[in-house]
């Protein structure tokens, strides 16, 4: 999800923005399922925008809801569809990430929240192949690889020294050596391009080797881990499969260092746990760290500015089907920070809670 995208849906004002977040299946035939949801979900949409505004105001918005279906080639779902339509606007996202229900929302905005989450969980970051010979480097998007490097330094085709002297080969400790010497120049090269993209490096390759390269790193909190190479299967998707799980454990590492930032936030007084407070607080640009149950959401009628009344029925005149999403955006546009999480130890918290900055 790029920020560019997530910010025009978040910063459009339209009456009606329709949202609608719908799991979805990678493969057949399930994904003929999603066929019949997507329609289920349109002919909800069409007849709550009709219901609430009428045929003529949004006979464009109605006519994309109309022809929408011929737009979504199943054969490319991933986890989840998020589909943004307005008179002026349409806009279609896949995410890897499912959602808790499908749903369809209507109001004067897009619900963001989707892709706020997948914004925060989507992470560039390098995957290194490690051998004692050719070392390739890729650029990853979480779950996927988005290309090779190629510069001076990668591909790195240059093999280690080889040892003639029968003496030498016989000396572990001197192969050891230029083992170690071929390594730190890999390291380096890493090094460079961590400075160059700010990226994090996951590397592929045998524990031995993880544990050479670690005792030669220059930096070695730029490498997130490692996971096992497997010499039978060294195909992109396999490293890239295998590389994103460290990546997710480093997400869920983060999202707890979050979590205990915020918990520590509380005996210095400065958590909100009161929604209308936090949307006051967020609105006024104090908003430093935001953290939301997965499945948190509160529809509501504003009322004023800072204040509304929470509602159950989202098919009310000037409904907000979910404040919390308008919130994190809130939290993240005036450069905070805004995590979903499904973890426990936030459950002390409540279900949403905000750190501020004074």
């Amino acid at each position: 999800m790029k920020r560019e995208k997530l910010e025009k849906l978040a910063f459009e004002k339209s009456s009606p923005c329709v949202t609608i977040s719908m799991n979805t299946h990678r493969t057949a035939p399930d994904n003929q399922e999603d066929i019949v949801g997507l329609k289920n979900l349109l002919k909800e949409a069409y007849e709550r925008v009709v219901n609430e505004y009428g045929k003529r105001p949004v006979a464009e918005l109605l006519e994309k809801i109309d022809n929408l279906e011929s737009d979504i080639d199943v054969n490319y779902n991933l986890e989840s569809l998020h589909i943004f339509l307005s008179n002026s606007t349409k806009e279609i996202v896949r995410s890897s990430y499912p959602v808790l229900h499908n749903t369809v929302h209507v109001s004067g905005n897009f619900a963001v929240k989707p892709l706020i989450k997948d914004f925060n969980r989507t992470t560039d970051y390098l995957i290194l192949v490690l051998s004692q010979s050719d070392v390739p480097l890729f650029h990853a998007i979480n779950n996927g690889i988005a290309g090779e490097i190629n510069n001076d330094d990668f591909p790195f085709i240059k093999k280690p020294p080889v040892l003639t002297d029968k003496d030498k080969l016989s000396d572990a400790k001197k192969g050891d050596n230029i083992v170690r010497e071929f390594f730190n120049k890999i390291d380096k090269a890493v090094v460079r391009m961590h400075h160059k993209t700010d990226l994090k490096c996951v590397v592929i390759c045998t524990e031995d080797n993880y544990s050479r390269l670690m005792q030669v790193a220059d930096i070695p909190s730029i490498y997130l881990g490692h996971a096992s190479i497997n010499y039978n299967n060294t195909a992109n998707h396999t490293i890239a499969i295998d590389a994103w799980q460290i990546v997710k454990e480093f997400q869920k590492q983060t999202r707890t260092i979050a979590i205990k930032e915020m918990q520590e936030a509380v005996g210095q007084g400065k958590v909100i746990t009161d929604l209308a407070k936090i949307l006051r607080a967020v609105k006024e640009g104090r908003g430093d760290l935001l953290i939301t149950h997965d499945d948190y959401h509160q529809s509501v009628v504003m009322t004023g500015e800072y204040t509304f009344d929470l509602v159950n029925d989202v098919t009310l005149p000037g409904a907000i089907d979910d404040i919390s999403s308008d919130i994190a955006w809130e939290v993240i546009s005036k450069k905070g920070r805004a995590i979903f999480t499904s973890q426990e130890e936030f459950r002390s918290l409540g279900d949403i809670a905000l750190k501020v900055r004074y």
